[in-house]
């Protein structure tokens, strides 16, 4: 596991979100130490999303407070970049131009632009697709373009709900080995969202479960499994049968 030190980047304090007379979220507490690792799992309807919508400012809170780097979160900014799982990509802009929207967005000077985005398609391994347009690349490779394009906009924080859950078994396995080596590298902040336990707990320094009913949090499990992860291990296993319990139950 890697040692992330930091203070607390992320305060969500005793939250609620309400859709008219529907509480889908209640008295929701999270911290969340910058350069962490956190995995949100639980069943449909339980709120991951709408706790993920809320600290990327997508959706304001109906009661208590979120902190983001010392700032209550009043709607969306760039310190925080949403991935999704159906990529989000402009079909109509080349690889470059997708990672590099932001930073043109913001009216940055071309020249830093450009060493911005050469830095980011090279971070994630699509120097030889930089002109390439969304539809000309695999499920894998457009969530890497995705992935940049929130890491060129010069985010802090990276929310990624379910960002993994339309591809293929491999490429499936893949990107998270990616995504692990990615955060490593930059220090990143992330709070990723699965429905999967075994990613869970391959992925994160904490895994946070969540239940319906409304949508609160449940459990806040530290893996102190070390990195690389067996999957095959029979640590792992306890964790997995741990925290499939507590879903369960």
């Amino acid at each position: 596991m890697v040692d992330r030190p930091g203070a607390d980047i992320i305060q969500v304090d005793n939250v609620d979100k309400r859709f008219g007379e529907f509480l889908a979220l209640g008295d929701t507490n999270l911290r969340v130490k910058e350069g962490e690792f956190i995995c949100l799992i639980g069943p449909s309807g339980c709120g991951k999303s709408t706790l993920l919508r809320i600290i990327a400012g997508f959706e304001l809170a109906s009661d208590g407070t979120t902190i983001v780097a010392g700032k209550e979160v009043d709607g969306p900014g760039p310190d925080r970049g949403m991935v999704f799982q159906d990529y989000g990509l402009f079909p109509w802009l080349t690889v470059r131009d997708n990672i590099g929207f932001g930073p043109s967005a913001r009216g940055l000077p071309k020249a830093q632009i450009k060493e911005t985005v050469d830095r980011f398609v090279e971070l994630v391994g699509l120097s030889r697709f930089a002109d390439a347009f969304p539809h000309q690349l695999s499920g894998g490779m457009k969530q890497r373009v995705a992935i940049a394009r929130v890491l060129a906009n010069d985010a802090r924080v990276v929310l990624m709900d379910e960002p993994f859950g339309a591809l293929d078994a491999m490429t499936r396995e893949r990107l998270q080995d990616e995504l692990l080596d990615l955060w490593a590298r930059t220090g990143l902040t992330i709070i990723f969202v699965t429905h999967a336990i075994e990613e869970a707990i391959l992925l994160a320094d904490r895994v946070v479960a969540m239940q319906p009913g409304p949508g609160r949090i449940v459990s806040d499990t530290r893996i102190a499994l070390p990195r690389p992860r067996d999957v095959a291990s029979p640590e792992f296993n306890d964790l997995r049968r741990q925290l499939s319990a507590e879903l369960h139950g």
